[in-house]
């Protein structure tokens, strides 16, 4: 992670969900040196869970950078600030996020923003229709369903017949368009009880895409079209891919919202090392997990001085590297209530020690 700049607040880095200053500290002092010419000395792991409160205020700034071209926004909060919910992309991991929104909704911290990518656009858009704990009571059920269904169903043979016959996906969208139409009670974006966006990659454009009206169901198929799995979503003559190619953790985004208090909820691994890819499998997630890091420590590097940024810990087990090869197994869903229930617990243990509650919605 990157230093983000004098008089910003970077609350509770614990990354794999270890308390102390292990895990955090040693990556923001392996990163930071080489991306910006040192750690700010503000900007610390928890002691557990300890956080850096603002400086004395100066006139909010976004650091100029090519990040900021497609990020272009009407605030949707206005002067007044506010509460974002950022959800991040990671497949099947992505049952991590159903844990902390959980414990964020115990807490009484509520969204005035949420936006989301990929799987992380599957989980906002269902609670921005219902932002509720019962509106994550029913996510847990939703995923439950993956569980016990499956998008990604078919054997090797019929994912090789689809392969064959499109020549450039395993698997066809129909049972995750199925499992949204049958779970989200609004069509539109306009439906929504909470502002809702999410990103999508555009082929033609070679760039982000945010949704932040119309069709939801196909905007979310657009953020969710992971490639080789997924065919792309076409919408008005323009095609789309996984929105994780092109802003996976999209911290940017809810700053050019207006949110002013955030809460980073992703699927983990981000403070883990990485290493020279040795295998095959290995060079994709490598390059990957580069490309991923490198966007989320470009927005933390543009925090303007008056945010504050809570990044949640996902409660991940283990020092397993990004090329492990368990990121691979995107139809393996057996882990997720074991999941849910870890970044439930994680979360809720940063939340007490922090003193959050209460924030957001009005």
């Amino acid at each position: 992670m990157a230093a983000a700049p004098p008089g910003s607040s970077v609350v509770g880095l614990t990354g794999a969900g270890r308390s102390g200053s292990g895990g955090a500290r040693e990556w923001l002092s392996r990163v930071a040196p080489r991306r910006l010419g040192g750690v700010d000395p503000r900007i610390r792991a928890p002691q557990p869970f300890t956080s850096v409160r603002n400086q004395p205020a100066r006139p909010a700034r976004i650091a100029a950078g090519w990040h900021d071209v497609p990020m272009a926004s009407t605030p949707v909060l206005g002067r007044r600030g506010g509460t974002a919910f950022v959800l991040g992309g990671g497949g099947v991991l992505g049952a991590a996020e159903v844990g902390m929104l959980q414990a964020l909704f115990e807490h009484e911290v509520r969204p005035d923003v949420i936006v989301g990518t990929s799987v992380g656009a599957i989980n906002g858009a269902l609670i921005a229709a219902d932002p509720t704990p019962s509106g994550v009571d029913r996510l847990r059920e939703v995923w439950a369903e993956l569980t016990s269904e499956g998008i990604f169903a078919g054997s090797v043979l019929t994912r090789a017949r689809t392969l064959v016959r499109t020549r450039t996906h395993l698997h066809p969208r129909e049972p995750l368009r199925e499992l949204l139409e049958a779970h989200l009670p609004v069509q539109t974006f306009s439906g929504l009880r909470v502002p809702f966006q999410c990103v999508a990659a555009s082929i033609e454009r070679a760039a982000e895409h945010w949704f932040t009206d119309g069709a939801l169901i196909e905007a979310v198929l657009a953020s969710c079209a992971v490639p080789g799995l997924l065919p792309p979503v076409e919408l008005d003559g323009e095609h789309y891919l996984d929105g994780g190619l092109v802003h996976s953790i999209p911290v940017g985004r809810a700053v050019a919202l207006g949110a002013d208090t955030i809460y980073v909820l992703h699927v983990g691994r981000i403070d883990r090392p990485l290493r020279p890819p040795a295998k095959p499998w290995e060079v994709a997630l490598v390059s990957f997990e580069i490309a991923r890091r490198h966007r989320f420590a470009a927005d933390l590097a543009a925090l303007p001085p008056h945010v504050t940024l809570h990044v949640l810990p996902s409660g991940d087990l283990g020092p397993s590297a990004a090329g492990d090869l368990r990121n691979l197994r995107y139809r393996d869903f057996s882990g997720v209530p074991e999941r849910i229930d870890r970044s439930y617990r994680a979360a809720c243990g940063y939340l007490d020690r922090s003193g959050t509650s209460g924030e957001g919605a009005g």
